[in-house]
């Protein structure tokens, strides 16, 4: 069954958000699937990271409509998004250095307060770490020993403790070398195998590239194309740089076009 054949895991139509006279989002649509890996990519100042707080309950949208699960949606605050299913590793991580990897994807969320059960938090620690085939040593390790892809690991780890259906990825791959991003890029792999729409910001192409199901970008608060993994590099620059608007290109397309009459003569 094809992705047009079934209802998206998440639905946004005609979603605005203002800031005072300020215009960060204008009717953007976005339907994402269970099981895909949508990539959201546009230049600074596109509205990527202002959709992505819409989406984890930071923002509220001035306009339009969410639905999630079939059902519409009031994402009032960020807890209300986590209780529907929507979990978001911002690009910070959040993650405290000085606890252990334990403590870390458990933070906030202890078991049976204010005893807590560091048996069965361990377990669950373990579990979820093998599930993702996360390239962690130990639980125990604290976390400023972590490389930056173990540590995108714990954060993603910690994300799925509340098993979500959504999960939002606000620049993953950021300030990695290049053996931590394929780390990572698997990791969002084994996310999407298990049935999870993924929505992922990033400025790296090649990384989009190799993950996404689709590539949705943002102009200046608005959508402005959706593509597929095997879009031309040309095709996403003009799309999210607006190439074929500027004068540079309009002359050039006047250039081209008197030229034309000439080369058949």
């Amino acid at each position: 069954m094809s992705g047009s054949d079934r209802q998206p895991v998440l639905s946004l139509r005609g979603v605005s958000k203002n800031f005072g006279a300020v215009s960060a989002l204008t009717d953007v649509d976005l339907d994402v699937h269970a099981g895909e890996v949508v990539a959201l990519v546009g230049d600074n100042g596109a509205g990527k990271s202002t959709l992505v707080k819409v989406l984890a309950g930071v923002h509220q949208p001035s306009s339009g409509t969410i639905t999630f699960g079939g059902k519409e949606v009031a994402l009032s605050d960020p807890s209300a998004a986590l209780g529907l299913g929507i979990a978001t590793v911002f690009q910070d991580l959040a993650l405290c250095e000085n606890l252990d990897v334990v403590a870390n994807i458990f933070l906030g969320r202890e078991l049976n307060p204010p005893r807590l059960d560091e048996v069965s938090m361990e377990i669950r620690a373990w579990t979820l770490l093998n599930e993702l085939s996360a390239r962690i040593p130990s639980v125990r390790e604290p976390v400023a020993s972590l490389s930056g892809g173990q540590r995108q690991t714990v954060a993603i780890a910690r994300s799925l403790l509340t098993e979500p259906k959504l999960i939002l990825l606000d620049e993953p791959t950021a300030a990695l070398g290049v053996a931590q991003t394929a780390e990572v890029l698997d990791l969002i792999e084994r996310v999407r195998a298990r049935g999870l729409g993924v929505i992922m910001v990033s400025h790296n192409m090649e990384d989009v590239r190799a993950v996404a199901d689709r590539i949705v970008v943002l102009r200046l608060g608005r959508n402005n194309g959706e593509f597929g993994p095997d879009a031309s590099n040309q095709e996403l620059v003009t799309a999210i740089t607006g190439a074929d608007e500027n004068s540079v290109s309009r002359r050039a397309s006047r250039r081209r076009a008197q030229q034309a009459p000439e080369a058949r003569q």
